[in-house]
């Protein structure tokens, strides 16, 4: 089957060029072509009237399990999740079993992955084992393939040992990936707050993730290096975060659509699908997020997809595994800032796609002639109940369904090789294959 395309009459959304306009796009053996190319006669055609043709949506915070967690979810079925949410490139986090602190498991993942429906990118441990003592080999970790570091899910504990990692993925052009927590004042259930104190559970403060955000701020204006703050849920963090983009520091940040839509009160009378790390946090906390998405103080959004099965939900709730599925809900829950006119389409776009493959340096991102046709459809005005019908991961763990969607992605492409679609009108150019 080739993999040539004529899309046509969509909203072209290309944030790298600030390109947003109706127009056609051409994409001849997997490439995107420059204006004015022959289209090629084996091309498929497809009418992307009323529909969002943007660069493929990239994850920097993906959790798929594989190796060691396979029940929960592997690389098969977490690709298949992520182009089914639009996604043609996820960043695997490194907590797998055994901990992805070496050549050997890099290369397991992308040995995993070649087949899948979206690009892989893992992403190594800061430390061995990622028990915050020693440094895992970065050097070794970039060869294999690697595209950041970070111990997510634990946070490095040691300072001294944080500035060394910065240091030292420095050399090699690693981003480093902070989990910030304090876990002296995070060991707790859900936020502190007076929802915590009704349900009797122990509470955790919005200063165990600030203090840490903080803290590997003033080692990245100390060294002059760059840090990413993962997974952002508080205002105080956000103020940090934003005073120091003032001053120059070099710091990027995330966050999740669950941080953005929903609060504490989501944990209802003990709901484990509402139970995360860090945990939903105030309605305060909620809006801040919000604001700063719009203003620029938070330049990713990632799904933070963490599938657990019901082994580890169904249970008391402080027993509970943190974490919830997002890949395939992650769009639609971004398009209410849309919506509510929070966001232009244009800046959605860079939060989901172009910002994070400046950050972990892909080539990727674009719609630029040349570079590789990952491409994402989106329907912007398609509303739907988001239920387990939607989901293709094999964890279902999430507080979202039900829950009505103003959009989603119809068509996701990668390398121009279609990974899904959904209730797409496509024709064809003589001779033809449909989406």
């Amino acid at each position: 089957m080739s993999n040539s395309w004529l899309i046509v009459n969509g909203r072209i959304l290309d944030p790298a060029s600030g390109r947003d306009e109706q127009g056609d796009l051409l994409i001849i053996d997997g490439v995107f072509a420059p204006p004015g190319e022959a289209v090629p006669p084996d091309a498929g055609r497809i009418d992307a009237t009323d529909l969002w043709v943007t660069p493929g949506l990239i994850d920097m915070h993906t959790h798929l399990r594989e190796p060691g967690w396979e029940y929960k979810e592997d690389i098969r079925s977490g690709c298949q999740a992520a182009a089914a949410g639009g996604f043609t490139g996820v960043a695997c986090m490194p907590n797998t079993r055994p901990v992805n602190d070496c050549a050997a498991i890099t290369r397991f993942i992308l040995e995993k992955a070649r087949v899948a429906a979206a690009r892989v990118y893992p992403i190594g441990a800061i430390s061995q084992g990622s028990r915050g003592e020693l440094l895992a080999d970065f050097g070794e970790l970039r060869e294999a393939g690697a595209v950041a570091v970070s111990d997510d899910g634990r946070p490095v504990e040691s300072s001294q040992l944080m500035r060394r990692a910065l240091e030292y993925a420095n050399d090699f052009e690693l981003p480093v990936i902070s989990h910030c927590e304090d876990l002296g004042l995070g060991r707790g259930a859900m936020h502190e707050g007076p929802h915590a104190t009704r349900l009797g559970l122990r509470g955790i403060p919005a200063a165990a993730e600030s203090v840490m955000v903080f803290r590997d701020i003033a080692l990245a204006e100390c060294t002059g290096l760059s840090v990413h703050i993962a997974h952002v849920s508080t205002a105080q963090s956000l103020h940090i975060i934003r005073a120091a983009k003032a001053r120059g520091v070099r710091v990027t940040a995330e966050t999740a659509p669950h941080y953005f839509t929903l609060t504490d009160e989501a944990v209802g009378d003990y709901d484990t699908n509402a139970k995360m790390n860090p945990p939903l946090r105030s309605a305060d906390d909620r809006e801040a997020v919000r604001q700063a998405l719009a203003d620029g103080t938070l330049d990713v959004i990632v799904t933070d997809h963490a599938p657990h099965s019901c082994l580890e939900k169904e249970c008391e709730f402080e027993k509970a595994a943190n974490g919830i599925i997002g890949l395939e809900s992650s769009l639609g829950l971004s398009l209410c800032l849309v919506r509510d006119g929070l966001l232009s389409p244009l800046r959605l776009i860079e939060l989901m796609s172009l910002a994070p493959a400046r950050i972990l340096h892909l080539p990727a991102g674009t719609l630029a002639p040349g570079a590789a046709a990952d491409l994402t459809l989106i329907n912007p005005d398609l509303p739907y109940i988001f239920s387990e019908g939607d989901i293709r991961s094999k964890s279902r763990n999430t507080p979202f369904l039900g829950r009505r969607l103003p959009g989603r992605a119809v068509l996701t492409m990668v390398d121009g090789r279609v990974s899904y679609r959904k209730n797409l009108s496509s024709t064809a150019a003589a001779p033809a294959h449909d989406a």
